[in-house]
């Protein structure tokens, strides 16, 4: 088997070395660069696992290398090193699809974390992923199709990931996907929701405790990084936090360590870090109830889940499997759903997304006569169906317009995240190059 082989970018003789010493006692090849234009012309002539570079560099800086290697389409994990504290320039690498990021003076046991799982992410075959995906991410909407691609994305790099959505959109399964196909699936994946800790007990359960720290701590106890150290924390309904937690949670992100209460050192952490909240955390932030910092560190890669009604095209499959657990579970025969029955899921509101839907067909099967769930079956809610309650004028725009319009507005979204290549972007999306031309022609984008 190959070494892998590492491009070290840094200008400092004694950084090169001392990431050479390290990277090759865990047996992996370097090359070197002491600058941007000697790490082009490596990129151009032999191919790298791996790219660790400082920020800093004579001719430019690691964001330009992070662009290069973007640009040229190289699959190859970045990490930059910034100087202690530049969390804002580690965020914005990230942003522009750096793996991770190291601090200044370097930790070599960070260092060599990073390295592994930025070598796994190397390895790991993405088209059986992309399959996963699918099969458990159901819907083949050209909004589905969009998500499924930006968790394979984002799954490639360490980056903190928020997942906003209304309540029921799925969020904590995306949090999985994101996991299970990224360099930690084979870790811990530890989800909390933290408007169900009591505000007593919340440092202690993110951070641990040790014995008589406080009354009631008749044992040392280890919290939910250091129970999710190498994999993946969620944390739900982050938008729950007090402030005083949201100061220490700020902190354990930054330095990736943490003190368990009662404790006098510090415990190094090795989480990657995903969010989720339906609530508005832009309007919290202006409100005062969540630190805009925390929200900037927590916020580096943003992913949006569409409510159900945005997606009805989704609903006959995700109908068809959701019953088939559902009868499966209670050892029935699968029912057909009428036209009629289908036809009225597709154009009802679904305040409560996929839950809700799980729930109706549960319902539904319990009250069904004959082998076949009709629309009364059902009981959804009257005034609930689209056009009776979503925020568009059902005179001046019909309901598949007004869906037209949503698709529109994210296929240009595509297209602008993929600079206007449209083979770059049917890829994104999960789409073939013919049914992407398909629809430009349709919605008039071509």
């Amino acid at each position: 088997m190959n070494m892998p082989v590492t491009l070290v970018v840094d200008d400092e003789p004694d950084i090169q070395e001392l990431l050479e010493i390290t990277l090759n006692r865990m047996h992996i090849q370097t090359r070197c660069a002491a600058n941007l234009a000697e790490a082009k012309q490596l990129l151009a002539v032999e191919v790298f696992d791996l790219c660790l570079t400082d920020m800093k560099l004579p001719d430019g800086d690691g964001l330009d290398l992070v662009d290069h290697i973007q640009l040229a389409g190289l699959q190859l994990p970045v990490a930059v090193i910034t100087a202690h504290g530049s969390m804002d320039i580690a965020i914005k690498a990230m942003k522009k699809g750096a793996f991770d990021f190291l601090s200044k003076p370097v930790d070599l046991g960070v260092l060599r974390q990073l390295v592994s799982h930025a070598l796994q992410a190397s390895l790991t075959r993405v088209s059986d992923k992309e399959r996963r995906t699918r099969d458990i991410l159901l819907g083949e909407s050209a909004l589905m199709c969009a998500i499924r691609s930006k968790i394979d994305k984002v799954a490639r790099n360490q980056a903190p990931v928020y997942i906003s959505g209304e309540s029921g959109s799925g969020k904590e399964l995306v949090a999985r996907l994101i996991h299970q196909q990224s360099p930690r699936g084979e870790k811990p994946f530890i989800a909390v929701n933290c408007g169900a800790i009591p505000p007593e007990l919340m440092e202690s359960e993110f951070f641990g405790h040790k014995k008589g720290s406080f009354t009631g701590a008749v044992a040392d106890k280890q919290g939910l990084f250091q129970a999710a150290d190498g994999g993946t924390l969620f944390l739900d309904e982050v938008a729950d936090l007090p402030l005083p937690l949201q100061v220490k949670l700020l902190r354990a992100i930054q330095e990736k360590k943490v003190r368990p209460v009662g404790e006098q050192r510090e415990v190094a952490v090795d989480v990657r870090l995903l969010s989720a909240t339906h609530k508005d955390l832009t309007k919290m932030v202006q409100e005062g109830s969540f630190r805009q910092d925390l929200y900037y560190r927590i916020n580096v890669i943003e992913l949006s889940l569409p409510p159900l009604r945005a997606r009805p095209a989704d609903i006959p499959q995700l109908t068809e499997h959701l019953l088939a657990g559902l009868a499966n579970a209670n050892g029935m025969d699968l029912p057909k759903l009428s036209d009629s029955a289908l036809n009225a899921l597709k154009h009802y509101y679904f305040p409560g997304n996929v839950r809700e839907l799980e729930n109706i067909l549960e319902r539904a099967l319990a009250l069904h006569d004959g082998g076949v769930i009709e629309a009364d079956d059902l009981n959804l809610p009257l005034g609930m169906e689209l056009a009776a309650v979503e925020d568009f004028d059902a005179e001046k725009m019909s309901l598949e317009a007004y869906l037209e319009d949503i698709e529109k507005k994210a296929l240009s979204a595509a297209l602008e995240e993929n600079r206007w290549n449209k083979t770059a972007t049917a890829k994104y999306l999960g789409l073939s190059f013919r049914s992407l031309r398909y629809r430009l022609k349709k919605l008039g984008l071509e």
